[in-house]
């Protein structure tokens, strides 16, 4: 596949928007405009369906859509930031950006911490929250890229070293418990070993991990097999466990082709859990119908499409990994997420990328723009 996509852009070079700079700055355009949009169709949703939220909780109709708008604010800024430090800069501190997230992580497990659901992942500064995971996937991408492009480095010892890196990383995830977690950020390293190595090890020695470490986890807990057996049939327990994915289907069956219209949705009355966070998607489905949810999922298309585009015409393999990786870690909590609400995957409270509620998460998803833009602003200059 790598190879395939190398010839690609081989053959796209001379021609097309890689010479054109209107084309190339149409690209980049997609690369921030498009979650852009989603940001604003998220800030949108919010508004709409986390009104009788914000009234129950705070006797104030507005208060999530506009920590929103200025979690959106400081994200933006923060993409800025990232953008304008050079790339080899981070590639540089890698090992210290990643070292500093695994530090926060390890925080959340001190006596305490702020728990949500009975899982302490969060850090409370006071004025706000932060969940120390969402730094840890993106300083992983950039660290485990610079490892995998290390002089003379070879797979088995590029296997080693990304072994290395995810067992001192999944400790904490591990303790939170955050399950879900650390089942994303094993994929993810190992779709970064993908991207360079090939699959051999992560096929047989990386599923061999992952079957032998995580359903023991999953069978020894009454917790976790329960949200599966709902997941398999929500029906046995409708007010309990599968409430929320039946829920989440009668939203969707209200909606329609064309929705019932923004701030319509019955749902949101209680009906729908986490409306504004894990279940915005059906919340969507609900108020804009099946043509709202298809144009968000073209949306991510087209601006995965572009990250591809950039990833076959850039020659700087670290450059490359590094948007590979970037584009995986967008990637999975978005199929994770649908999988949970289209009855795909058991749930794993996982937001969706630029639209659900959350500030960590959606800081951290403009700061993946940022490298995203500063990585092709010097791979390409190379």
């Amino acid at each position: 596949m790598k190879e395939a996509l190398q010839t690609l852009g081989t053959n796209q070079k001379d021609a097309g928007p890689y010479k054109d700079k209107r084309g190339k700055g149409i690209l980049y355009l997609l690369l921030w405009g498009i979650p852009l949009l989603l940001n604003t169709l998220g800030i949108i949703m919010i508004t709409s369906v986390g009104t009788s939220f914000s009234i129950v909780r705070w006797n104030a109709p507005f208060v999530l859509a506009i920590k929103q708008i200025q979690w959106t604010i400081i994200a933006v800024l923060g993409m800025l930031t990232c953008y304008a430090i050079p790339l080899r800069l981070w590639k540089k501190y890698s090992g210290l950006l990643w070292s500093f997230a695994l530090f926060l992580m390890y925080l959340t497990l001190l006596p305490g911490m702020q728990k949500v659901y009975g899982a302490s992942r969060w850090i409370n500064l006071g004025f706000f929250s932060i969940q120390p995971s969402e730094v840890l996937f993106v300083f992983s991408v950039i660290h485990v890229a610079r490892k995998m492009h290390e002089k003379n480095i070879t797979k088995r010892w590029a296997f080693l070293r990304l072994f290395f890196i995810f067992m001192l990383s999944v400790v904490p995830f591990i303790f939170q418990p955050d399950y879900g977690g650390a089942i994303l950020l094993f994929v993810l390293m190992m779709g970064i070993y993908v991207e360079k190595f090939g699959w051999l090890y992560p096929l047989v020695i990386g599923g061999s991990m992952g079957v032998l470490g995580f359903m023991p986890l999953l069978v020894s807990s009454p917790y976790r097999m329960a949200r599966v057996l709902a997941f398999l049939d929500p029906w046995q327990d409708p007010r309990g466990k599968g409430f929320q994915i039946i829920q989440g289907f009668i939203a969707f069956a209200n909606g329609g082709l064309w929705g019932v219209g923004l701030g319509q949705g019955l749902q949101k009355l209680k009906y729908l859990p986490a409306a504004h966070t894990d279940f915005i998607f059906a919340a969507i489905g609900e108020e804009l119908g099946f043509v709202g949810t298809s144009l968000v999922l073209l949306l991510f298309v087209l601006w995965f499409v572009t990250i591809l585009w950039f990833y076959v015409n850039i020659q700087d393999a670290f450059v490359r990994t590094l948007l590979w990786g970037i584009a995986i870690s967008v990637a999975l909590p978005l199929i994770v997420n649908l999988g949970g609400v289209l009855k795909l995957f058991p749930m794993t409270g996982v937001p969706m990328p630029f639209i659900s509620y959350g500030g960590s998460s959606l800081v951290m998803m403009w700061a993946r723009v940022g490298f995203l833009l500063r990585g092709i602003r010097d791979g390409l200059s190379e």
